[in-house]
């Protein structure tokens, strides 16, 4: 099944994280953080302006995106979980290959 959302909404498609043991414990599902990292899977056509203009999204089909964390309404089709958000609820999108933050250990810092 295809979707098309209408105006400016986007559908968006979690990107999972890598699952993670911490001191040799798994974590449950339940306990973990949904990630706020997504693909675009489907974009509208824009956002209509005062003057009936239709302004194009800034975002596209399959594009990397940084979202909210209790962003858009969450939905189920064909046995998959996707999001549909407005434009404006989307933080950022990604580019190039993420780089993770260096950790300081407790002592270094001065």
């Amino acid at each position: 099944m295809n979707i098309r959302p209408l105006y400016d909404r986007v559908v968006v498609k979690r990107i999972e994280e890598k699952e993670n043991k911490i001191g040799g414990l798994f974590i449950p599902d339940s306990a973990k953080e949904k990630p706020q990292e997504g693909e675009v899977i489907s974009a509208g056509k824009g956002k209509i302006n005062e003057e009936g203009k239709v302004r194009p999204l800034d975002v596209k089909e399959g594009d990397r995106i940084l979202f909210g964390k209790y962003s858009g309404t969450e939905i189920k089709l064909d046995g998959e979980d996707f999001i549909i958000m407005r434009e404006e609820e989307v933080l950022g999108i990604l580019t190039g290959s993420a780089v993770p933050a260096k950790k300081e250990s407790a002592g270094s810092r001065r």
